[in-house]
């Protein structure tokens, strides 16, 4: 078990098994050492935990958890891709997608819960550039989707 791996396990987090597309489209694609995911969400056992709008049907704290549920379907996501996420040198970018009502402008709070995982797990290497941005309306009425570009360690490059 890696690093990464053994860190999750200490903090009582469990990778659930990769997402598969829901299209004609791939999880992740990678060009030289950076990773783009595709968006990913709140899914477990294949259902989202939370449906509908922040700020109407859900609480900023369930968007927040909502995130943190995301993060870890784009770690089983990468894993499935790259074989090992200690071949990650940092995570580059998160973009986060709010399901909001009208009147609710908290998205960063929401997408922080992302970023506090990630940090969580990766420490400094963790750390990001983001936009957290507003929607009317998600797939399947889900809370929050989330995509992220990742730098992949130099020297496992040729392990693809």
């Amino acid at each position: 078990m890696g690093v990464i791996e053994t860190r999750l396990e200490a903090l009582g987090l469990v990778l659930p098994p990769g997402p598969t597309p829901m299209g004609n489209y791939v999880t992740c694609a990678t060009v030289g050492e950076i990773l783009y995911t595709s968006g990913a969400s709140c899914f477990v056992d294949g259902k989202p935990i939370f449906t509908g709008r922040v700020g109407a049907e859900l609480t900023k704290e369930q968007g927040y958890e909502a995130s943190r549920v995301t993060v870890l379907n784009l770690l089983s996501m990468i894993k499935a891709h790259i074989g090992e996420l200690d071949r990650i040198e940092r995570i580059v970018k998160v973009l986060g997608l709010v399901n909001s009502s009208l009147d609710f402008f908290e998205q960063p709070q929401v997408i922080n819960g992302a970023s506090d995982l990630l940090v969580e797990i990766f420490g400094e290497a963790g750390k990001h550039a983001r936009s957290a941005l507003g929607t009317s309306s998600l797939p399947v009425n889900i809370p929050v989707e989330i995509e992220m570009i990742v730098q992949l360690k130099k020297s496992t490059l040729e392990c693809n």
